[in-house]
């Protein structure tokens, strides 16, 4: 037999409960039969707002019974299917989400899901007294960490908090979860099938990279509660010297071959410079430092920021509290999500747990969905007539979408639409998910305050215009210090200059991993790499690691001791990203958001798809480095 469970009353109750697109892949898939993939019965096109790829109920009903009968006979066999050609594959996958997936996605889908051999360096051994330290034990340093591990590299991880996680760890507030679906905010090689939600609580991610590490014996490399406080680069010994701090206060020196920093970019809170802050009586805190203490229930509670996090923690606070303040600065537009709150089914985890193939076609359709679909709808149209108001025709039909969505959500509480409607295109700023905001803008304990703070008392908030909200607690949740790259440390390259004093307010990396006179230091999460128009930071880490075990295979096979890359990769690489981005919307000179450097530069976020950056990062091209 082949591995499938025989109870069939379970097999039976997953079948009813499996996303119909993937279940057809598996018929597929087990058969190798593509006469489905030419049939009458095809997926509509599938979305981020409708990904079920819709099947009129007769076409579901032949679906699952032709499925339930293939299972059963699948599971009387004792061989497994062979392998299936990359032209099926790629048929496959244009199929189930009912538009052509181009063909330069097919190498880069085929390794994420596990159906192609995954890319991975061949690192010829280390010399002796070889070691990398990384900084910082999240998702990033996890995976550097274990990807070490696999080749054989000697390392330590340094993590100032007192369990690994990230920002998965330190963020605690209600309603944290992931906006991404957990199915494909996982590592690639390490698929979730028991995850409760479609879109993970903050608990339930920290636990599955809590699993991960003890799989692969990473806490023993990591000193939790140790803070880096400088790093410098000495060129004689080719070696870092890095100097960390303890719990008690207490420094000492530790020495690397490679530095490797996985601090990330949303790490350091950002505290409103608010007049009077200081003065407010009551308790006031960050987002990311919840103070679990103080009780709101029945309190007047002020919000200040309407972002990610004030989206999640809004809705909460709502249901307890007895007055609601919400601070907004700037509008934020928001997408439907009809599956945010959905469990995921028993039926469902079953499928992901036992059948085979399902769990990674139904990752590829997750991650595709929500990866570069809309990355053409960002691309400013020079002839668009209205650039104010969207960048192009299919951002325009976004715009009427989401506002005719936020009409319906606001119900008779139409005076909130000019305060509740951006007035900048859809994807200006950080593109979040409704999870009930716009319905509890409309509650009677909510007031949505868009007049300027003028300062804090006190006993609350006075605004501008002269009114005052009188607050028992303030929650600020006004994001984190996002351009102040591995700051506060102080990193020292060889010429004896500081990061900072390079950047200089305007940070930039060769791919977001390498900076000219920084020998062996990778950034991993680095300037111009997080995801504003879809994806997953779990795939762009696991980009980055590969390249960098790419990099220490180049410097062990020429037997060299240091590489930094070129001034000449380096610029070349940030004039195409600069090009990229003036070419899309976040460029529109009435789109203000935290992607932008003091220099107005967008130095966070990537201009590229997913596609292109993998392809970028696939291998380091030895030309792109000088060795030593």
């Amino acid at each position: 037999m082949n591995g499938l469970p025989p109870d069939d009353d379970a097999l039976v109750a997953a079948v009813e409960s499996a996303n119909l697109p993937t279940l057809m892949l598996v018929m597929v898939h087990l058969t190798g039969n593509a006469e489905l993939l030419r049939g009458a019965i095809r997926p509509r096109r599938a979305s981020v707002q409708q990904p079920s790829g819709r099947l009129e109920d007769e076409e579901a009903r032949k679906i699952r019974r032709d499925a339930l009968e293939l299972l059963r006979a699948y599971r009387e066999r004792s061989t497994k299917p062979p392998p299936l050609p990359a032209e099926l594959l790629h048929e496959m996958m244009s199929f189930s989400l009912g538009q052509d997936v181009p063909a330069e996605y097919v190498p880069m889908m085929l390794q994420d899901i596990g159906f192609a051999e995954r890319d991975a360096a061949t690192v010829t051994a280390a010399p002796p007294g070889f070691h990398v330290l990384v900084i910082g034990a999240g998702v990033s340093g996890v995976l550097a960490a274990l990807e070490l591990g696999r080749a054989g590299i000697a390392h330590t991880v340094i993590e100032k908090n007192a369990d690994v996680g990230g920002t998965w760890f330190e963020n605690t507030y209600p309603g944290c979860r992931v906006d991404l679906p957990s199915h494909f905010y996982s590592y690639s090689f390490e698929l979730n099938p028991e995850w409760s939600e479609h879109y993970a609580r903050r608990d339930e991610l920290h636990a599955y990279l809590r699993a991960v590490v003890e799989k692969y014996r990473i806490r023993e490399r990591v000193q939790f509660r140790t803070e880096v406080v400088s790093a410098s680069y000495d060129r004689r010994a080719a070696r870092w010297e890095v100097t960390v701090r303890g719990r008690d206060g207490s420094t000492q020196t530790l020495f690397a071959s490679v530095v490797i920093s996985a601090v990330g970019q949303l790490n350091r809170p950002s505290i409103p410079a608010l007049p009077g802050l200081a003065d407010f009586v009551g308790p006031s805190f960050h987002s990311a430092a919840w103070r679990h203490d103080v009780e709101l229930e029945g309190k007047d509670v002020g919000v200040i920021g309407t972002g990610a996090s004030a989206m999640q923690i809004v809705p909460e606070l709502a249901r307890t509290a007895r007055r609601l303040f919400v601070f907004q600065r700037s509008a934020q537009w928001a997408i439907p999500s009809p599956d945010y709150f959905r469990p995921v089914t028993e039926g469902e985890r079953w499928l992901l747990r036992h059948v085979p193939y399902y769990a990674e076609w139904y990752r590829f359709r997750q991650f595709y969905l929500n990866a570069d679909g809309v990355h053409e709808s960002l691309q400013i149209d020079p002839a668009w007539p209205n650039p104010e108001r969207s960048v192009n025709a299919s951002n325009d039909r976004l715009r009427r979408t989401l506002t005719e969505y936020i009409e319906r959500e606001l119900g008779e509480r139409t005076e909130l639409l000019p305060k509740v409607v951006p007035d900048y295109p859809p994807f200006g700023k950080r593109m979040l998910l409704d999870n009930g905001w716009f319905r509890t803008l409309t509650r009677d304990n909510v007031e949505l305050v868009t007049e300027p703070i003028e300062r804090v008392t006190a006993s609350g908030v006075r605004l501008e215009g002269g009114a005052r909200c009188d607050l028992d607690a303030i929650v600020l949740a006004t994001g984190f210090q996002a351009n102040r790259f591995l700051w506060p440390m102080t990193i020292t390259g060889a010429r004896g200059q500081t990061l900072q004093e390079t950047w200089r307010d305007d940070p930039r990396a060769h791919l977001g991993i390498t900076v000219p006179g920084f020998p062996n230091l990778f950034i991993l999460y680095g300037p111009n790499t997080n995801l504003a128009h879809g994806g997953s930071i779990t795939f762009h880490s696991e980009c980055q690691v590969r390249y960098i075990l790419g990099c220490l295979t180049l410097l062990f096979s020429r037997g060299r001791a240091s590489m930094q890359c070129t001034q000449a990769a380096h610029d070349d690489y940030n004039s195409r990203v600069d090009a990229a981005h003036g070419r899309m919307i976040w460029s529109r000179p009435n789109v203000k958001n935290w992607f932008h450097s003091a220099t107005g530069r967008v130095s966070t976020h990537s201009p590229f798809r997913l596609v292109d950056y993998w392809a970028m990062t696939r291998a380091p091209n030895p030309d792109d480095f000088t060795f030593e």
